[in-house]
């Protein structure tokens, strides 16, 4: 027959293809029209031994004049993509149906529009894998993004890791396709890569959904869309409000530390079969990580006993190395399988929801790892990174910079943003390192960086990439959290995009925290020295939307944890720590805090540890934890301490300049209900008998809350529940509490209306 003619360009073809070299496989490959009438089916199967067609009842054993793996025969019918193939390799038969009869192109002309102009915000609905349907077949659909690759194949145990056997169909836009049938979720998977040069890379899927639990990288094929969510209402009501006008109390933490399993105890799964523990080396013998449904049953119960509105979980995406803290992200669209599977972590965040705690998630679109199955030179050219290291490398955490100006990567990012929301329905996000972001001299010695377009530091393509970010999040999700871990003064990091800010709705305090943490890390009698440091953070409180933060940051290399950086004997620690944590939570603006730290971590945060849960034995422990879930409650029932956090209105100095005594006190208000406390605070050792306070109204003066109080391990020095006011001006006003203040401590105090009326009723 003449289609079995040996032509050139076959045999040309076909040698391309046994190279990995060939690009277009659809142009030879499948069913083809021939030009004299009727069809020819070519079917490429390496190291076959025998290939039949098999079709409408018949069968027709295919021949390889071309190429010993290019099994070919005419058909006068076209056999559209029903037909199956039957193969007879190394002794073993089996019936397949052929990838390439399925030819329909998977990215449409408008996906393929919006990914190049960077605004596809759900284009994880078209890359990566996806099980799905073509022509009655069931199988997996693939779409990668690799436009400088020379060709690129599969790679899994469907085809022995063999890339010769599943070459992709180069499409237009750099995008990269291919269907194969018979494939479903759970299927691992890579793409093997072959740049211009030759070079042969096997790569992670970029969109992965699922990875394998390091050190394996492999991907692994994950439906989406079937999980049974519950939280309806919650994300109804989350995005009907704004979180700024709420209380914003956030319990942050590691999964792999918090706490850990025992080995011999392994997680049971539903089918009553253990699990198998995750390897990792650098535990303490006989600990396991625990799994999300574990994580559900023991922290978020944890958590709402403290009382925390929000846990944020530092970064969950998949990465390689523990020993990164999740920073150093490989798998942008996965939640990481150390603790099980995406299910399992929608299931978490469904609990949290509808125990009335939010989750926020770290993430982290600074940087990323150079690990060989990551995005660096993904397809054999600086695609996801700048070709530059002057503009692509941070050189002191040997990882690389996204290129933020080429469209197809900001897309890349945002569209995860937007994932994580829709796929996980997470309340927030907290950007890591977003200064390292905006300043192209970040960390570099002069002739380390290059300039932007005007000659300046700024970087203004990871600007703009802030600002797409933080408009479409809000723009989908308008009750979302998106702060900002940015540690200059950079402007309007927390304005509006429409008028030139970042997007930011919360930007962390950075400098409230090293002053604080300065400053009671020095001895009490040098305080007096350096009352500046408390009461500085109030002159530029209102410049943005800040949240107070004592982070992980803080309690690391050999920083020690909060309880020891505090100086005295452990009593004045303990008092010290409780002093520190009031002033936050009455201080302006939102707050979090890391794990550990609510009940007084000794030791360091070890990344292979766990939290020093023995410790609650002890009474000091308790009762700085007790203090912490008091804190949380007055908190949330006290409007003034967070209807007008970022007002001018919801602060006013009673008396910032008794550095004499280190004492402070202030109100703080909020104009709904006209609602207003006094808060009192000796950060010394030194008690005080007779202590006057200035306030605005006369009456009785309520002590709602104390930190030196017994149940908190203090001293249970006071003022018996309250005090009456007297005719005694200071501080600008006529009446003033004589107070009690006890020796590094808080006090709160509110006008108990109904008795001062029923005192002034009585002309006392």
């Amino acid at each position: 027959m003449p289609v079995l003619a040996q032509l050139d360009w076959l045999v040309d073809d076909a040698q391309l293809l046994a190279e990995c070299r060939h690009n277009h496989p659809f142009a030879l490959l499948g069913h083809q029209p021939l030009e004299s009438g009727g069809w020819v089916v070519r079917v490429w199967m390496p190291e076959a031994e025998r290939v039949d067609l098999l079709h409408a009842g018949q069968t027709i054993a295919l021949e390889t004049p071309h190429h010993p793996w290019l099994f070919e025969a005419e058909t006068a019918q076209d056999p559209g993509s029903t037909y199956q193939v039957r193969v007879l390799r190394g002794g073993i038969e089996h019936v397949a149906h052929d990838p390439w009869a399925f030819r329909d192109e998977w990215m449409g002309e408008l996906d393929r529009h919006l990914f190049a102009e960077g605004n596809h915000h759900h284009i994880w609905r078209r890359m990566g894998a996806h099980p799905v349907t073509h022509h009655g077949v069931a199988g997996v659909q693939f779409c990668l993004w690799a436009p400088n690759a020379r060709s690129v194949s599969l790679l899994g145990n469907f085809n022995g890791w063999d890339g010769r056997h599943h070459p992709m169909q180069s499409r237009v836009g750099g995008l990269w396709e291919l269907f194969i049938p018979g494939l479903a979720a759970g299927e691992i998977y890579k793409y093997e890569v072959r740049t211009q040069a030759g070079h042969c890379y096997q790569k992670a899927d970029p969109y992965g959904f699922r990875h394998e639990v390091r050190p394996a990288n492999g991907s692994i094929v994950e439906a989406l869309g079937a999980f049974p969510w519950s939280d309806a209402d919650w994300l109804a009501a989350r995005d009907s409000r704004n979180p700024l006008d709420q209380p914003i109390a956030v319990y942050e933490l590691h999964l792999g530390s918090w706490l850990h399993g025992s080995a011999d105890q392994p997680y049971i799964e539903s089918d009553g079969t253990p699990r198998p523990p995750v390897p990792a080396a650098d535990l303490k013998p006989g600990a396991r990580l625990l799994t999300y449904p574990e994580l559900a049953d023991k922290l978020i119960p944890y958590v709402k006993a403290r009382g925390f509105t929000h846990i944020e979980l530092m970064p969950i995406s998949e990465h390689p190395f523990d020993g990164s803290w999740g920073y150093q992200v490989t798998g942008w669209y996965a939640p990481t399988s150390r603790f099980g599977t995406p299910d399992e972590f929608r299931a978490f965040v469904d609990r949290c929801h509808a125990e009335g705690i939010g989750v926020i998630l770290d993430w982290v679109p600074g940087h990323f790892p150079k690990d060989a199955h990551g995005l660096a030179f993904f397809d054999g050219a600086h695609l996801y990174e700048h070709a530059d290291p002057r503009i692509g490398e941070h050189k002191e955490w040997g990882t690389l910079i996204f290129n933020y100006s080429r469209n197809e990567v900001r897309n890349f990012l945002v569209a995860n943003l937007v994932y994580w929301f829709e796929q996980f329905h997470i309340d927030g996000i907290r950007v890591d390192a977003v200064a390292s972001m905006l300043y192209r001299d970040y960390l570099r010695p002069d002739g380390e960086w290059l300039a932007n377009e005007q000659g300046g530091r700024e970087n203004t393509e990871a600007v703009r990439f802030l600002q797409q970010a933080n408009h479409v999040l809000f723009e989908h999700f308008p009750g979302a959290l998106s702060i900002a871990e940015e540690s200059t003064t950079w402007p309007m990091v927390t304005q509006p995009t429409s008028i030139g800010g970042l997007g930011f709705n919360l930007k962390w305090n950075m400098g409230w925290m090293h002053d604080m943490l300065d400053y009671f890390e020095l001895d009490p009698w040098f305080r007096q020295f350096h009352q500046n440091n408390v009461t500085f953070s109030i002159w530029y409180a209102y410049t943005e939307n800040f949240m107070l933060a004592l982070s992980h940051d803080e309690v690391v290399h050999g920083k020690s944890h909060l309880l020891h950086k505090m100086p005295g004997d452990d009593w004045q620690k303990f008092a010290n720590v409780r002093a520190l944590l009031a002033y936050m939570w009455t201080h302006p603006g939102k707050k979090t805090i890391f794990m550990g730290m609510e009940f007084g971590q000794r030791a360091e945060w070890n990344v292979w540890g766990d939290l020093q849960w023995d410790l609650l034995q002890y009474e000091p422990h308790r009762g700085l934890q007790r203090l912490v879930d008091d804190l949380n409650v007055f908190y949330k029932s006290e409007r003034a301490l967070w209807g007008d956090d970022h007002d001018q209105f919801g602060f006013q100095w009673i008396d910032c300049n008794d550095n004499r005594h280190s004492v402070i006190s202030f109100m703080r208000r909020e104009s709904t209900t006209g609602r207003w406390v006094v808060v009192v605070a000796n950060f010394t050792p030194q008690s005080h008998s007779h202590y006057r306070v200035g306030v605005p109204l006369p009456g009785f003066y309520s002590e709602v809350f104390n930190t030196d109080a017994e149940r908190y391990g203090g001293s249970n020095l006071g003022n018996l529940g309250g005090k009456f006011t007297e005719d005694w001006g200071i501080h600008g006003y006529e009446q003033s509490l004589d107070l009690c203040l006890p020796p590094l401590s808080l006090l709160v105090f509110s006008r108990d209306e109904k008795r001062s009326q029923e005192l002034a009723a009585a002309g006392l």
